[in-house]
């Protein structure tokens, strides 16, 4: 049930995606403009990475059930009010609660699985809770098709209202409570900071992606600060008795690379991704329907290999299985780079599902590391970090990523535009859909720039690709040097007993 708690979650990032154009259309939709389409997916990231760790560490205090129960309420009734959304503000406003309700989740099912568990059962319950991860993101998309085909925009926010609802029923009977028996007293300076430093970074890092450019005061401004602010944030942990984190669990390598991997993992991945969608649909021409239908067998594979990562982790160790899946995320990384127009959908088939089982195996042994390394009573805190890193690694390899995607497209799609007006021009240069609506826009005119710009497109593909897997072989080789192997003792935390019964009330 907890992994049917965190489907919600997931599965709305990724459902959304698909809703975005009818939501633009006047008629059928709101009709938000492309800022205000970013900023319906955009508030939701910001809000939901920044409070992470703190409703992380108010779980371990006050129940992590109780915060699960409370997120999924504000979860349900912020996914109403969006349905039911009268202009692009009003959406915005209410994606921003959804990412209040998801923040207090995502760290919740996390920590209860930590606590509830055994030690020799919980590689296998992360494994299957990360699973349920991948599922999500990719049946994202082919039940968002399914829903705007069928219903209005509101359904793919509608439909996290069943999920909640069963969702909360089988938390208050099933899953008992647990919380840490001897917290410290409240950090609020540590708090404030992590939040403070955390949207700070969050929102720089988003505008890096609007823009298409870091080189800008409103990328450099928001992300200095943020970094700053952080930086403050774990020099303030590391002075006080009763820090919200204490930040010298950094000294144990198990933690440090598993944090720093999940980083990488979702920073070349997010970032390489990002591409597939323009690529599937105005390259290949797939509908959105279709283009999602070949996300299955990502599905499936991490249904298969995600609750066999810890048989794996078990047998070969963390460190080598950590190590060889990277390898291959990075491989099939760079696969996209030899990619083009012509690409049988068999080879993507493949690639694929081979993505997907290096994912399902990376991410379990990376999450029981980094719970693990902790005192069971603060596994809210370790799956929050887990989170966070995850959430602001991902969103830096798309605004990353994205922008060397866009400066690689830019330069190649330029000597096809010089015979347009100025303002064509610059239009049609920023983007592949910028190019393909000044295309549609002059008629048969601009049939002459579709293959130019399809062309242009895959050569940025194949840059941002082959940087995708280079930052992934890179993990590989910090995963290698640094993560513990199969039989390295992890070193005690702050002389806690990591496998001692949860404290139920």
């Amino acid at each position: 049930m907890l992994v049917f708690s965190l489907l919600a979650v997931v599965l709305d990032n990724t459902i959304l995606n698909v809703a975005l154009k009818t939501i633009a259309d006047p008629g059928e939709g709101l009709g938000a403009t492309q800022g205000e389409l970013e900023w319906a997916i955009n508030s939701y990231t910001l809000v939901f990475a920044g409070l992470l760790f703190t409703f992380g560490v108010i779980g371990d205090r006050t129940g992590r059930k109780r915060m699960l129960m409370t997120g999924m309420v504000l979860f349900g009734l912020a996914s109403l009010a969006s349905a039911y959304a009268q202009d692009p503000m009003q959406l915005i406003v209410a994606r921003a609660f959804m990412g209040v309700g998801g923040a207090a989740i995502m760290p919740a099912t996390l920590a209860i699985i930590s606590n509830v568990f055994p030690p020799q059962e919980r590689g296998k319950a992360i494994g299957i809770w990360a699973g349920g991860v991948g599922l999500a993101v990719a049946i994202g998309p082919i039940t968002g098709g399914l829903l705007i085909e069928n219903f209005w925009w509101g359904s793919v926010f509608l439909i996290n209202l069943p999920i909640v609802l069963v969702s909360m029923a089988l938390i208050a009977f099933v899953v008992p409570e647990s919380r840490d028996p001897k917290p410290s007293r409240l950090d609020p300076g540590g708090v404030i900071l992590s939040i403070v430093g955390l949207v700070a970074l969050t929102y720089g890092i988003i505008r890096g992606g609007e823009l298409g450019t870091v080189a800008s005061v409103q990328v450099l401004g928001p992300t200095i600060l943020g970094l700053a602010v952080l930086a403050a944030f774990v020099w303030y942990e590391r002075r006080i008795d009763h820090p919200a984190f204490d930040v010298t669990y950094f000294r144990d390598p198990r933690f440090a690379t598993a944090v720093g991997m999940i980083g990488l993992v979702f920073f070349a991945m997010m970032g390489a991704t990002f591409f597939l969608v323009f690529y599937l649909q105005i390259v290949l021409g797939f509908s959105a329907l279709e283009a999602g239908a070949l996300m299955i067998p990502f599905a499936a594979a991490q249904l298969i290999f995600a609750p066999l990562s810890q048989q794996l982790t078990a047998r070969f160790g963390g460190r080598l299985t950590a190590t060889v899946s990277m390898v291959v995320a990075g491989g099939t990384l760079g696969s996209y780079a030899l990619m083009d127009q012509h690409t049988p959908v068999l080879v993507l088939e493949i690639v694929f599902f081979v993505q997907g089982a290096a994912m399902a195996v990376i991410m379990p042994p990376a999450t029981t590391a980094i719970m693990e390394s902790l005192p069971r009573e603060k596994a809210g805190v370790g799956s929050a970090m887990s989170n966070t890193v995850r959430q602001v690694g991902g969103a830096l390899g798309v605004a990353l990523l994205g922008s060397l995607l866009s400066a690689t497209y830019r330069d190649e799609i330029a000597p096809a535009l010089t015979g347009l007006p100025e303002q064509l021009r610059h239009i049609a240069g920023e983007s592949l859909t910028g190019t393909i609506g000044v295309a549609q826009s002059l008629g048969e005119r601009g049939a002459a720039l579709l293959e130019p710009a399809k062309l242009a497109f895959i050569d940025g593909m194949h840059v941002t690709a082959l940087a995708s897997a280079a930052i992934a072989l890179a993990g590989a080789l910090a995963v290698f040097r640094w993560l513990p192997g199969k039989h390295a003792v992890a070193a005690p935390v702050s002389g806690e007993n990591h496998d001692k019964e949860p404290a139920v009330v």
